[in-house]
């Protein structure tokens, strides 16, 4: 059975028969995974375990596991640092702050890897430009060079534990005040002045080979009516074309008010898959999973096959009883609280 194009959820910390009969279904080819989920490691790697055992190949599994406020998994897991830490650290050391961002991509991928999660969606790539409650400190700095080198030092630390990295919110969601969860908010920026700063470091990371991108779900009226992720001209022309990325592309969650623009579920997951999204998520309303798997009839592509596959988590270098054992967890760990002491200017 191939890997279909809908990533949803499930309700608790095992599965139900729904669950299973959802996960089942040819449209799907992922899970993500939230807080409900988790109860301590040993029975999340229990649910990781049975949801890779429903199918071959194997469901990917993913979660919003960045750091700072956005961290689904707390208890028993390293408290990661928000990714505006780095960035603060960065401003009086450089270079001991890309040293720490390689740990803590290590240290988030490692943790994850040893429970069987398959990838994170981080790191976030957007600017912070001090007007967005939504973007806020899980940016990494408000200029994009600095963006692009800590977050490649990041992406280089979960490369190294086993995991793909998903930059996030193509192409650029930290100059909005509104949250794309509540409604869908508008930049007025031409695309030539995305290019000089928003876009700079999605740009500088694909060029270091970026595994997979979310787009946002903004609107750009001066570039194109529709939001990135229900449009071609931002998918195909720019990102593919003009950026030239090859790897998978996530749509952000179709439930959030920020894609209503573009009609019904169905409706909007047909023109994120004409846009060219990879893989789309529908969170938290098993109705409209229930609808799409009943409505949808385009069948996944064997490139959309291509780019999934590489998605899947690489053999995880420690289990999880001997994570704390292992020097590089325990200075990871240690770089962690150092960062989350850091108070912001």
């Amino acid at each position: 059975m191939a890997l279909g194009y809908l990533m949803v959820d499930i309700a608790g910390t095992s599965l139900t028969s729904e669950d299973k009969e959802v996960l089942l279904h040819p449209l799907v080819g992922g899970v993500i995974l939230f807080s409900r989920n988790y109860d301590q490691p040993k029975q999340l790697q229990q649910l990781v375990q049975s949801l890779h055992a429903l199918r071959q190949p194997p469901l990917l599994v993913a979660v919003d596991h960045e750091g700072g406020r956005v961290q689904r998994f707390r208890q028993h897991f390293t408290l990661l640092p928000a990714a505006a830490q780095l960035g603060y650290c960065y401003q009086t050391q450089p270079k001991f702050a890309l040293q720490a961002a390689q740990q803590v991509g290590w240290l988030l991928a490692a943790e994850l890897r040893a429970v069987g999660i398959d990838f994170s969606f981080a790191p976030v790539l957007d600017l912070d430009q001090q007007c967005s409650a939504v973007i806020g400190n899980r940016a990494l700095h408000q200029r994009g060079e600095i963006v692009a080198q800590l977050a490649q030092s990041l992406v280089n630390g979960m490369k190294q534990a086993g995991m793909m990295a998903v930059g996030k919110h193509f192409p650029g969601h930290g100059s909005v005040v509104g949250d794309s969860h509540d409604m869908l908010p508008v930049d007025p920026r031409r695309l030539v002045d995305l290019q000089f700063a928003d876009l700079i470091p999605f740009e500088r990371l694909i060029r270091l080979g970026l595994p997979a991108m979310m787009p946002a779900h903004v609107l750009y009226p001066a570039v194109d009516d529709k939001p990135p992720g229900f449009s071609s001209y931002w998918l195909q022309n720019v990102l593919r074309k003009q950026l030239r990325f090859q790897g998978v592309i996530f749509s952000d969650d179709l439930s959030m008010s920020g894609a209503t623009i573009m009609g019904d579920v169905a409706e909007r997951a047909n023109a994120a898959l004409v846009a060219g999204c990879d893989m789309l998520l529908v969170c938290n309303d098993r109705p409209a999973v229930l609808a799409l798997l009943g409505q949808l009839k385009t069948a996944p592509t064997p490139t959309m096959q291509v780019r999934l596959m590489r998605m899947h988590g690489r053999p995880a270098l420690l289990d999880w009883d001997s994570l704390a054992h292992s020097p590089q967890w325990q200075v990871a760990r240690a770089t962690c609280e150092q960062l989350n002491q850091l108070r912001l200017d």
